[in-house]
Order: C-alpha cells, then sequence, then structure tokens
C-alpha cells in the first residue's frame, strides 16, 4: 500500500506541474527536478532509491521504444554518420576524458571506477534536450541527430561501464564488447520485427495490436540480456522498423491507438523521470557529505567534471563535423547547415535518469561510491538547468531559424495533391463499373481535402471555406452528441448502439481538417520557402510581369463573387482567385490562354503552381 500511495503521488505531481507549465509556457522537465529537490526536504515525503534495476528493464525500454517509433527512419538513415559519431564516439571520447579527469582527482580510486564513472556521465538524455528544442523551434535537423544519438549512446555507455566495473579498462576489449552485443542487438531486433510484423497482419483488433505494441519493447529488451547483447539497439531496431512499417503492417484504427497510446506513456514515464531526479537530491548530497573526501575536494571534483562533460562534447561535435562528416545540404531545405547548428548541437548534451541509474551499477564497495553518485547527480542536474535555460536564449543569438509552418503548409499540400492524383487515377478504373454513381461523390470530397490543404496556405486574414465548414460542422456534431446523450439518459436505447454512434461523431471530429492555431501560425510566418524541383514549365526563367489588378480578383469583382486567395500568372500578370474560390478564375484563365503557371499573389508567398503538369515548386 506505501508503494501504491507513492506511484499515486508521482503520478498526481506530475500532471499537476504539467499542466501548469503548459499553461505559463515554462519548461516542464526544470521545473519537476525543481519540484522534485524541494520534495526530498519535506519530511513526510518518503526517500526515493532509484533502483537501477527499474530504470533499466521497466523505464528505459518503453522510453527507447516510443521515442524509436515516432523517429523517421529515413532521416535516422540520411543522418546516420553524425549519429554514429555522436552515439559511439562522442561516448567513447567523453568516458576516457572523464576518467583520467577523476582519475588525476582522486588517484586513491583505481583507474576501472574512474573510467565507470566517465561511462556513466557519458550519454546525453534527448528526452530533456528534444522536449525543449521542440518547445522553442530547433531546426529539424539537430532534432533529429539529438534522438538519434540517444537511441543508441545508452548501449555504448553500459557496455563501457559493465567493461570497466569488471576492471578490464582496455580498449581493445571493450570495442569488441561493443561490437558483439551491437551484432547481438541488432538481430534480435530485426528478429523481433519479422515476428511481430508477421503477427499484425493477422491482427485487426486494436487492442490485440496495443497489447502486442506494449509487449515488443520489454520482451526485445529482456530477449537480448539473456543472451548478454544490448537491449537498447535491440528495442531501437525493433521501434524503427515497426513505425516506419506500420502503415502497411497496422490498420488504422491501430495506429491510431497505438499512437496515442505511447504518447500517453512517454508523458508519463518522461516527467515522472525528471521527478525521481529531483527527489533522490538530499540523499545523494548527505550521502557524498559524510565521505572520506573532503567537502572542498567533493566540489572541486564535481565542478570540473560538469565542466569536462560540457567542453569535450562542443569539442568533439567541431571536430567530427570539419575533420569527418562535412555535411552536406539539407535534404529538405536544399542549405548546408551553418557554424551555428554545430554549436546548438554541442550545447544541447543534458544528461537525464540514465546517468543516475547506471551510476547506481556501480559496485557498493567501490571506493568513494557516494561522490561518484553525486558527480553523477550534480551532472544530470547542472547540465539540464545550466544547458537547459540557455538553449533557447542561445538558440535565438545564434538567430538558427526555427522550422516554418508557412513550408510545412504548402508541402502537406502538395503531397495531399499528389496523393490525390493518385487516387483519382484509380477512380477512373472503379468508375467503369459504378452502378450507383458515387464516383462524382468521392470525387468532390477528395478535391474538398485538398482545397483545405490549400487554404491554410494562404496568408489571408479572412475565414476560409474550410474553416467554416470545420467550425459549422464541429457546432453541429456537439448538437448531434447533446442528443445523443439525452437519448441515452432514458435507458431506451442499448448502449453498446449508443457507444457505437459517439465512436462515429468522435472519428468524424476528428477528422475535420480545422485547426485554429495551427492556421494562425502559417499566416502570421508567410510562405517564403519554395518546394525544390518541378517541371519544365516551373524551372523556365520568365521576364518579370506587372499584376493587372493588384491585390484583387477583376474577375470576381465584375461578377460579384468572393475570393478566397489570390493567384498571378506568371506570362501575363492576370490576377484570378484560387480554386477553394466560387468561380475559380485561375483554373478558368489557364483553360482560356494555356498560360502554365501561375503564382502566388498572397503576401510573403513566392511558391508557383504548373497547371500543365499539377506540380509545385
Amino acid at each position: 500500500m506505501h508503494l501504491v500511495f507513492t506511484l499515486v503521488g508521482i503520478v498526481t505531481a506530475v500532471i499537476a506541474v504539467a499542466g501548469l507549465c503548459s499553461k505559463f509556457d515554462l519548461p516542464s522537465p526544470l521545473v519537476l527536478i525543481v519540484v522534485g529537490v524541494v520534495g526530498s526536504y519535506v519530511p513526510f515525503i518518503p526517500d526515493i532509491r532509484l533502483e537501477p534495476e527499474v530504470v533499466l528493464f521497466g523505464l528505459l525500454p518503453p522510453l527507447l521504444y516510443a521515442a524509436a517509433l515516432q523517429t523517421s527512419l529515413v532521416d535516422f538513415n540520411a543522418n546516420r554518420r553524425s549519429i554514429l559519431l555522436l552515439s559511439v564516439g562522442l561516448v567513447a571520447f567523453t568516458t576516457a576524458g572523464v576518467g583520467l579527469l577523476v582519475h588525476a582527482l582522486l588517484p586513491d580510486l583505481g583507474w576501472g571506477p574512474a573510467f565507470a564513472i566517465g561511462a556513466v556521465i557519458a550519454p546525453p538524455d534527448a528526452v530533456a534536450a528534444t522536449s525543449i528544442g521542440r518547445r522553442i523551434g530547433l531546426p529539424r535537423r539537430i532534432v533529429t541527430i539529438l534522438e538519434g544519438e540517444s537511441l543508441l549512446n545508452d548501449a555504448t555507455a553500459l557496455v563501457a561501464l559493465r567493461t570497466a566495473i569488471a576492471s578490464a579498462v582496455v580498449w581493445h576489449e571493450i570495442a569488441l564488447d561493443f561490437l558483439l552485443a551491437a551484432g547481438g542487438g541488432i538481430a534480435i531486433g530485426l528478429a523481433f520485427f519479422f515476428v511481430v510484423g508477421l503477427v499484425r497482419k493477422h491482427v485487426t483488433d486494436p487492442v490485440i495490436d496495443s497489447g502486442l505494441s506494449f509487449l515488443t519493447p520489454f520482451a526485445a529488451y529482456v530477449a537480448a540480456e539473456r543472451v548478454e547483447a544490448s537491449g537498447v539497439i535491440s528495442v531501437v531496431v525493433a521501434g524503427l522498423l515497426l513505425g516506419h512499417k506500420s502503415p502497411v503492417l497496422q490498420t488504422a484504427q491501430s495506429r491510431i491507438a497505438e499512437r496515442m497510446n505511447w504518447r500517453s506513456i512517454a508523458f508519463l514515464l518522461e516527467s515522472s523521470v525528471f521527478l525521481l531526479i529531483g527527489l533522490q537530491a538530499r540523499t545523494i548530497i548527505a550521502d557524498a557529505v559524510s565521505a572520506e573526501v573532503t567537502l572542498t575536494r567533493v566540489l572541486v571534483l564535481c565542478s570540473l567534471t560538469l565542466v569536462a562533460v560540457i567542453v569535450l562534447r562542443i569539442l568533439w561535435v567541431f571536430m567530427a563535423r570539419f575533420l569527418l562528416v562535412r555535411p552536406g545540404p539539407d535534404g529538405v531545405t536544399k542549405v548546408k547547415p551553418p557554424w551555428t547548428y554545430t554549436l546548438l548541437l554541442g550545447w544541447a548534451g543534458m544528461r537525464g535518469v540514465v546517468t543516475l541509474a547506471a551510476a547506481f551499477v556501480i559496485p557498493p564497495t567501490t571506493p568513494h561510491r557516494d561522490v561518484l553518485l553525486l558527480v553523477a547527480f550534480t551532472v544530470t542536474a547542472g547540465t539540464l538547468f545550466l544547458q537547459g535555460l540557455t538553449l533557447p536564449w542561445l538558440a535565438r543569438r545564434l538567430k538558427v531559424p526555427s522550422p516554418d509552418p508557412g513550408a510545412d503548409a504548402l508541402a502537406r499540400a502538395n503531397l495531399l495533391h499528389q496523393a490525390s492524383q493518385a487516387s483519382l487515377a484509380e477512380l477512373d478504373q472503379l468508375e467503369e463499373e459504378d452502378p450507383h454513381a458515387v464516383g462524382e461523390t468521392i470525387r468532390d470530397r477528395v478535391r474538398r481535402r485538398d482545397f483545405a490543404a490549400w487554404e491554410r496556405v494562404g496568408a489571408g486574414a479572412d475565414e476560409t471555406p474550410s474553416e467554416t465548414y470545420g467550425r459549422w460542422r464541429k457546432l453541429m456534431i456537439d448538437a448531434e452528441r447533446k442528443r445523443v446523450l439525452e437519448i441515452r439518459s432514458t435507458g431506451a436505447v442499448a448502449h453498446e448502439v449508443v457507444d457505437d454512434v459517439l465512436s462515429m461523431l468522435d472519428v468524424e471530429e476528428s477528422m475535420l481538417d480545422y485547426s485554429g492555431d495551427a492556421v494562425d501560425r502559417v499566416r502570421s510566418s508567410g510562405v517564403n520557402t519554395t518546394l525544390e524541383g518541378g517541371c519544365e514549365h516551373l524551372q523556365k526563367v520568365r521576364t518579370p510581369v506587372e499584376p493587372d489588378t493588384p491585390g484583387e480578383c477583376g474577375d470576381c469583382l465584375r461578377e460579384g463573387t468572393a475570393w478566397v486567395h489570390l493567384r498571378m500568372c506568371v506570362s501575363c500578370g492576370h490576377i484570378a482567385c484560387c480554386d477553394s474560390s466560387p468561380q475559380r478564375h485561375a483554373s478558368v484563365h489557364h483553360e482560356h490562354t494555356e498560360h502554365p503557371v501561375m503564382r502566388s499573389a498572397e503576401a510573403g508567398e513566392d511558391w508557383r503552381w504548373c497547371f500543365v503538369d499539377e506540380l509545385t515548386g
């Protein structure tokens, strides 16, 4: 019962603090640590000692799996060289550097424990970095590298820690152990991917699929550890591949359920982790102060180690960039990342709960173990606060651009259009046998879905037709739901039937392509980034032309109709309204003149559209 009360208290505190942080726009990881530190000194709160088994077998597999499911395998592969240099090379570099420093400050400690604490504090935790990075809008390439690094660096650190504890600090043996552990982890991860993927092809029940999803990370981790392979790598490999193949392995309902389930699990576990870090503060500090080492020496050791892990990371990322990686242009923006990206990547090296959990793996008989635990706590808390609090300031100071909502809206509309073209081609074949004449209804729905995506690209302040439709339909669904609930209260209809109808309304409401916050972000950003490539019509260099009716559709004015967004013909400068507008004058102009390309005439937008090849550029 005592354990149950503790768990309920932790979850309650996590939800309350996260809710307040969301309301007041505060970084919840840092606030949770502060709350934990304060709570550790409250008399009625019990001492919390985070057992390594709880973290390594209870928390680490689901956290890694949840992160792997959300990580793009394509982006991971595109940045694999940077990820491997950080997850393997940087961990080894940090382990060696910190080990030499600690041994110099505590000569009687021995080389094994010195390198052990180096391995403990070597792997950064992407939970903190990416949660703060997404909140402040770090470039996606940096977030991808941080996520990829965190998926693999724990494996390197745990192998190095296991070897150091065995007092076998021989570098070629560590390398051999890592290769064997990594190879075994990859093999077992692949095996779980094939087995789970095969089972999923025959599972259509979202509940059973969710149960299988919950089982996978723990089973893959335990199976790998049983044969002394890397459980971390096996979970990561299985998660990356299953996430990549989920569109063809799972049903739509299963994917929605899995996505929401793992988001909830990751939120609770990640937030609880930061609270638990703080709750251990009093115990760790008290044990270290009572140790044989003088307080001054302890403070010097902790401070210098904190500085060392920060400096070693920055030094490594710059050496790797200019000597080994030499990064090419970004796959999306086609721009080579500047040195500011490298500095930001080097500064985002916050440590997390794995560091503290791994520290408790150090045997109790190790000399100065309490001091080593305080070193791990200092590095964890120090990097979270020092780097976590200054990361937003540094990003603004370096003027590192955030992901552009306007460019995302344009890419989304273009991608959805390409998908629609494929579906309409399939519909052309199906319409050969259409006894009920449903083809035109489907075409209308597909067109309206595309219109909604293109309307979101526009920078106009007025509500678009799709936004109006979404708002009205939500009000109608609210009325429908209210009436269904009234009927339910009478008991005249079986609850299974009522649940089915309510679920139908929920699905339809979730499909409404209307988000006020997303629209506001796009409108405030504009769409200044064009998509690369395109057809010969888009690539053709044309003499600039002046618009014939700047800021308005002359055809709409003459006919007394309204327009949604404006387009301009790049051949003659004619201004016309988009296809979301009632009269679709841009398409009409193309049909009459056969001029192939129109460009957006909205403020801050420079993208173009080819009517002939139906491509954006």
